[in-house]
């Protein structure tokens, strides 16, 4: 059996060095699987499944007709989640979704970068079977602290849900019941999502 080739930056994982968001942007993009950056330290998942995929897909087209012109949804981006001072070991999540500010997009395209947390209108997780703990509570906090008001949890389980969170001042993030069904909102736009269509 041919061992697939590692990516460049491959031997970066699990290294003692630590990463600034920058110094982990100049990477770029990653052949198979993605990565996220926690305090400095690049983490390696897998690809999605294709269940995770469809149902991201589907959230995406449901959105993508609702946001407001001056919003954009996108797919699957860095975000810096401004967590430390530029040079201190960094912090870059990489959502399932995100709504920004169209600005947002437009000074990336300029200046290059990542996505900026105060840029972060919403994020959306779908969680995945290895992703459970990461999203309901690692991500829940660092969103939190990161300053990005909507924190959408998309659970798969049947009857597939939604856990809408948003900040409520020094306590974080204060969350809503699970929604099944249709899932619908008024902040920070209005918006339905029918969650029955994420298969």
């Amino acid at each position: 059996m041919t061992a697939l080739p590692e990516p460049e930056w491959a031997h970066l994982v699990g290294q003692d060095r630590l990463m600034t968001v920058d110094e982990y942007a100049a990477l770029g993009e990653t052949k198979s699987g993605y990565t996220e950056l926690i305090e400095g330290r690049i983490m390696m998942s897998p690809s999605p499944a294709p269940k995770h995929n469809i149902a991201l897909g589907e959230l995406f087209i449901q959105l993508r007709g609702q946001v407001p012109a001056h919003l954009r949804v996108i797919q699957d981006v860095d975000v810096d989640l401004e967590l430390v001072a530029a040079d201190q070991p960094g912090f870059s999540r990489r959502p399932d979704l995100v709504v920004v500010e169209s600005e947002a997009v437009e000074r990336v395209e300029r200046e290059g970068g990542m996505l900026r947390a105060a840029e972060v209108v919403v994020v959306i997780e779908v969680v995945s079977p290895g992703s459970r703990r990461i999203d309901y509570k690692d991500k829940h906090g660092e969103y939190a602290d990161a300053g990005i008001p909507h924190y959408w949890i998309v659970d798969l389980d049947e009857p597939a849900s939604v856990v809408a969170c948003h900040l409520a001042g020094v306590l974080g993030y204060q969350d809503a019941p699970d929604v099944t069904g249709v899932f619908a909102v008024q902040e920070p736009f209005p918006v339905e999502l029918d969650l029955r269509r994420l298969r």
